[in-house]
């Protein structure tokens, strides 16, 4: 086993552990979701929470194990750079701000595992 194949999945696992929570406390509190999502303006607030906790719990899940990566590790990156632009882009409040910058951060993070993939460690690696 390589040095390359565990910090492969090392990143994968420290991506994941954001988005898999995240997404579970979205689909388990959808009314409280689509009020938070109603309140930045988000059309169809319910359907936008049961997207968006999907695409946070199932995409968090296939970078974890490895599977789809690139295409999940694409979806998410596009996801987070949303998320910053609609939840984070208030220039006065220092705390989103980094919150923002952060979020830019991550899905440079998703865009370069998009690249090199998910490594030898993985669903992806086993299916060939």
């Amino acid at each position: 086993m390589s040095n390359n194949a565990i910090v492969t999945l090392i990143s994968r696992i420290l991506l994941s552990i954001l988005f898999i929570p995240a997404g579970f406390g979205k689909l388990t509190a959808i009314a409280g979701t689509a009020g938070y999502f109603a309140s930045k303006g988000l059309p169809l607030p319910t359907v936008t929470a049961v997207i968006v906790g999907l695409v946070e719990f199932l995409g968090g899940l296939a970078v974890l194990i490895g599977f789809q990566t690139r295409y999940a590790a694409i979806l998410l990156g596009l996801f987070t750079i949303a998320a910053a632009f609609v939840g984070h882009l208030v220039p006065w409040d220092q705390a989103n701000q980094i919150n923002f910058f952060k979020n830019l951060a991550i899905a440079g993070g998703f865009f370069v595992l998009a690249q090199y993939g998910a490594g030898a460690l993985s669903v992806d690696a086993k299916r060939g």
